[in-house]
């Protein structure tokens, strides 16, 4: 299958076109990649809002509960709890590292690793999708827990051990930090 002179030009001229536009999207992307990288350095050298501050509107908070100290009565945290996530935020003059007992080997590993095992099974039978099983995440400040989130808590009465065993956690972890 032959082609004319005029026609393999015009494929040429065709080719030439498309690898022109090529280097135009490679440059542009290349300048777009730029561009994020440095907003990525601006953003983290600039100090912003924590994420537990921040609310969106398709998450609004239902409560907040203040978990208290024993002993003297203070707020060490507050709780906020919405439809899939639990938040406790500690109280700014708290300072507790996530290594202090009983946090991991009580809290973590005991209390929410026996939620997540019961979601597993729940997974294995079908009943929940494995992006519905309770997860927990420690956000710190340095070497300091500021903030620790459960996410898909899925049960009320979930949340009541989770406040209860995190109070607990918490009132221990002041009095072994002491």
């Amino acid at each position: 299958m032959g082609f004319s002179d005029e026609q393999i030009r015009d494929i040429l001229e065709l080719k030439e076109q498309l690898a022109e536009k090529i280097e135009k999207h490679v440059k542009e992307i290349e300048k777009l990649e730029k561009n994020i990288s440095i907003l990525n350095t601006i953003l983290k050298q600039s100090s912003f809002t924590k994420a537990s501050d921040l609310t969106l509107d398709t998450e609004k908070k239902k409560d907040v509960i203040p978990v208290i100290k024993n002993s003297d009565g203070s707020t060490i945290a507050n709780v906020f709890v919405s439809d899939d996530k639990l938040s406790i935020v500690l109280d700014t003059n708290i300072t507790l590292n996530s290594e202090t007992p009983p946090l991991k080997a009580f809290f973590i590993d005991r209390i929410i690793g026996e939620m997540k095992n019961k979601d597993n099974q729940e997974v294995e039978k079908g009943k929940i999708g494995k992006d519905d099983v309770i997860d927990c995440i420690i956000n710190n400040s340095g070497s300091t827990i500021r903030e620790i989130i459960i996410k898909n808590y899925r049960q009320k009465e979930r949340v009541d051990e989770i406040i209860n065993t995190a109070t607990w956690s918490l009132t221990r972890m002041i009095e072994n930090s002491v």
